[in-house]
Formats: structure tokens, C-alpha cells, sequence
């Protein structure tokens, strides 16, 4: 019997949704994946920062470098891989540089990628 692979996504902050090198950069980068339509919803905005909260327990705490110690020592970038790129002025956006903001402070970088279909 195939085991069940948990939900990836945004709306499931308890998986890191996609970890691989950046051969160009040399950083380790922590992907997670937003598919649906942006919304300044409530319940949507405290997915979003209960995932990047998730991530970045990931990385500061350790458990990066725990789980994969050939990542020791290099770069981090979370990224947010996003079929849209959030509305300027929402509080999606304003979530997103307060998130960008607080990485920097703890040398990770935080990029958004808008990705096609």
C-alpha cells in the first residue's frame, strides 16, 4: 500500500513544501508553493504567515542543518512560489515585506517567484 503524502501548499504549514540547492546562487532554497488566487481573508493571511513562521522555526532552530548537514554553512533563501504576484498595497503584500524584513535581520533571504502554470 503507497503511503499517503501530506498536502503541500501554503494552507498545510506543517510541511516544508520543496528543499533544493541553487547552483547559481549556492544558496539552499526552502520553496513553498501558493497555487491559489491571492485574498486579504483573514483565515488565508494567517495560513500564509503560520507556513513562513514554519519555515523560518525550520532554519533558525536548526532543523535545517539537522536534517541535511551538507547544507551547513550556506546561504538560506525561503521563497514563495506563487501563480500571481500578491496585490500592491494588500495585507497580503504588507505581510510578505514584514516577512522579508524580519529574514534579513537573521541573514536569510526571502524572495517571491511568480511561476506559470
Amino acid at each position: 500500500m503507497a503511503e499517503e503524502r501530506p498536502q503541500r501548499g501554503v494552507e498545510n504549514p506543517s510541511v516544508i513544501d520543496l528543499i533544493t540547492p541553487d547552483p547559481e546562487t549556492g544558496e539552499v532554497v526552502l520553496i513553498m508553493l501558493e497555487q491559489r488566487e491571492w485574498s486579504d481573508d483573514i483565515a488565508r493571511l494567517k495560513q500564509l504567515e503560520d507556513k513562513i513562521n514554519a519555515y523560518l522555526v525550520f532554519v533558525l532552530d536548526g532543523f535545517l542543518v539537522s536534517e541535511y548537514p551538507e547544507y551547513e554553512g550556506r546561504p538560506v533563501r525561503i521563497q514563495l512560489d506563487c501563480s500571481q504576484t500578491p496585490p500592491s498595497d494588500s495585507r497580503a503584500e504588507s505581510m510578505l515585506i514584514a516577512a522579508r524584513n524580519y529574514a534579513s535581520s537573521n541573514d536569510v533571504n526571502f524572495a517571491i517567484k511568480r511561476i506559470e502554470d
